[in-house]
């Protein structure tokens, strides 16, 4: 029996320590019914098979990534009006457009490029500077306040959306990982492959130490594949 449990992908690991436990279990097998380490490798495996295909994400970066454009169209719409106001002398807005303008410039015309986190604390700051009584007429006199409420709301959707994903990533990322926890797995499994090799002369015993021995085999020959996985970063 040619052990390379090392050598095996994660998957194809939890394959034979299922097959090893299913070959164990048969009624022919009765020697091993009540031994402590192929009890192990149960305990071991169910751990294990819980967690080997476990995402490392929450798999929500669609919906964060819809979440944001839905504020930076928002907030373009109302940058662009402003603008507007501000460049034309024939405006009744013009000045109230160009102050509030200004504050768009002072916290950064091109924040919608920036990383979720920083994007959202800018803009945090910003609605919290609009929000000043000046600001708040200024905004008024323009007929714009829906649409500032508008950005207000987008804001927000976003931002509970952004900390419920980053709570989920966090508490998945706290889980034990298969690559780590195989290394309990490849030991319960060498020492429960190594009493059976032992008694591989005694009666009982050379019948399933046969079929374990197909069983590593047939692993071993297996061509390892790489994991996939839902690795999602913050870009924008």
């Amino acid at each position: 029996m040619q052990l390379s449990l090392s050598n095996l992908s994660t998957k194809d690991l939890a394959a034979l320590s299922q097959r090893t436990i299913a070959i164990s279990d048969e009624a022919a097998f009765a020697v091993v019914k009540d031994n402590p380490l192929l009890a192990a490798v149960k305990i071991v495996y169910q751990t294990y098979d819980s967690i080997y295909t476990k995402k490392v994400y929450s798999g929500k970066s669609d919906l964060l990534f819809d979440a944001d454009r839905k504020r930076d169209v928002t907030y373009y719409a109302l940058k662009d009006i402003l603008g507007a106001h501000a460049r034309l002398s024939s405006s009744p807005y013009q000045q109230a457009a160009a102050d509030i303008f200004a504050v768009f410039v002072k916290y950064g015309l091109d924040l919608t490029t920036y990383k979720y986190a920083e994007e959202t604390a800018q803009l945090k700051k910003m609605l919290e500077e609009l929000d000043s009584p000046v600001n708040v007429a200024k905004i008024e006199s323009m007929l714009l306040t829906p649409l500032v409420h508008q950005l207000k709301d987008d804001q927000t959707a976003f931002e509970k959306l952004f900390n419920e994903v980053a709570g989920e990533n966090a508490e998945l990322r706290m889980m034990e990982s298969a690559s780590s926890y195989r290394k309990t797995m490849e030991t319960a499994l060498r020492n429960y492959y190594n009493v059976v090799k032992a008694m591989n002369t005694q009666p009982g015993w050379r019948e399933l130490y046969a079929k374990l021995d197909e069983a590593v085999k047939a692993a071993n020959n297996s061509k390892p594949t790489a994991p996939k996985s839902d690795t999602t970063t913050e870009t924008k």
